[in-house]
């Protein structure tokens, strides 16, 4: 489990980006696209938090497990 500042600034990225993205698609007109992208942006940092939160339950099994 390695959270570090690395983790925190890739999620930033990707909203950044993502926010940057929808408004130059909605300015274009293509909001159905501004959408996906919106919702391709929220599962890709859904999974990344998934992944950490999996790593945090397989430590604090570790502990209380001896394992």
């Amino acid at each position: 489990m390695s959270l570090d500042v690395n983790t925190i600034f890739q999620i930033a990225g990707i909203g950044i980006i993502v926010a940057m993205i929808q408004t130059v698609l909605k300015q274009m007109g293509k909001d159905d696209w501004a959408q996906w992208v919106t919702l391709i942006g929220f599962i890709v940092i859904l999974y990344m938090a998934a992944t950490l939160i999996d790593d945090l339950f397989e430590r604090i099994k570790q502990v209380f497990l001896y394992m």
